[in-house]
């Protein structure tokens, strides 16, 4: 069975194309069968797979808006060595022209499920907004994946998020779920992020993933040379982090 999630977190900077990009790789190199949605028109998650978005000719764009075929639009990773639908500025466009559509919200799911039995795991890495786009990218999902920091500002955004995968799963997907939380950027030495986690983990108890990706200078250069983290130093910490992390999320995916 494949599973489609959304790393999804309306605040910006918290990790969620790293998380997406990293988790890909390590899936990947897992063995198991992963496809990446670049849903955000910053084109992050395509160029930190080694793909150039100014060269692309297809993006998920044209498929979202009927003007392009999946097979056109689907490439490899060379670095990464998943699958990837690759973003680019034109899909800020889409925003504009999905209102005016048939199903605007539905147009990702319906993509998928034409490819979803070639896939283990979907990841779609979702813009820093509750935009148009993400709600493309909860309606097509199974699950949720929240990177998160553990400061002030990230709980208060927090509660907006999950009251929006409630609403979409009231009146849009009933099969959408938080599938977990994952802290990222930590730094233990920071005694408010060791108080934030320990509010995470009393309030959401299982949901919170045990692995923890620490801050990690590797995985922040890692996009320069259109890698993964996990490619690009594997034995770094970062890259380690997301290697468990992986593995964790097959796990939990037995139980779902």
């Amino acid at each position: 069975m494949s599973h489609i999630f959304c790393v999804a977190n309306q605040k910006g900077g918290v990790g969620k194309t790293t998380t997406s990009v990293n988790l890909a790789a390590a899936l990947h190199q897992s063995g198991q069968r992963t496809l990446l949605v670049d849903l955000d028109p910053q084109g992050n998650g395509t160029m930190g797979s080694g793909i150039d978005k100014r060269k692309l000719e297809h993006s998920v764009y044209h498929l979202l808006v009927g003007l392009g075929k999946l097979e056109a639009v689907r490439v490899v990773s060379p670095s990464g060595g998943y699958d990837v639908l690759p973003a680019n500025r034109d899909l800020a466009g889409a925003e504009i022209e999905l209102v005016n559509l048939e199903r605007r919200e539905k147009r990702l799911r319906e993509t998928l499920y034409k490819c979803v039995a070639d896939y283990d795991f979907v990841l779609i890495d979702c813009p820093p907004s509750l935009s148009l786009l993400t709600l493309n990218g909860l309606c097509a999902a199974h699950g949720v994946i929240i990177p998160m920091q553990c400061e002030y500002y990230a709980l208060e955004g927090l509660s907006d998020l999950v009251n929006s995968i409630k609403k979409v799963h009231a009146n849009l997907n009933h099969d959408l779920k938080i599938i977990g939380l994952l802290r990222v950027m930590f730094d233990p030495r920071i005694t408010l992020q060791q108080q934030v986690s320990a509010q995470l983990e009393s309030h959401f108890g299982d949901k919170v993933f045990r692995a923890v990706v620490p801050r990690n200078i590797r995985l922040a250069e890692a996009p320069s040379h259109g890698m993964p983290g996990v490619v690009f130093d594997r034995s770094s910490r970062g890259a380690q982090a997301y290697l468990a992390f992986a593995n964790e999320l097959i796990e939990r995916v037995k139980t779902l």
